[in-house]
């Protein structure tokens, strides 16, 4: 039972974490599937700058990534699919 509450708790806080990371308008230009890279090179280049990866996901043509920065901050960073540069947001 003790663990299933902390699961939930768990669960639940990552929930907050994600909503609380609203983001201003993003988009990048539209790019045929070959042209992009795969979002596997996008999650080992992260990792290896000591981000944390939850979650990945396309949106307005952008790779959407959720997760812990190198000092362990929430964040909600896009990226551009062909090169994997960081697209900044507009509050």
């Amino acid at each position: 039972m003790k663990k299933l509450l902390c699961l939930a708790l768990a669960a639940s806080t990552l929930m907050v974490a994600e909503t609380a990371l609203a983001h201003g308008p993003v988009s990048c230009p539209a790019a045929p599937r070959a042209e992009r890279k795969p979002p596997a090179q996008l999650t080992k280049q992260l990792k290896d700058s000591g981000w944390q990866v939850r979650k990945m996901q396309m949106y307005n043509n952008c790779y959407e990534v959720y997760g812990f920065d190198e000092k362990g901050r929430p964040v909600e960073a896009f990226f551009d699919p062909r090169t994997l540069a960081r697209i900044p947001v507009a509050p």
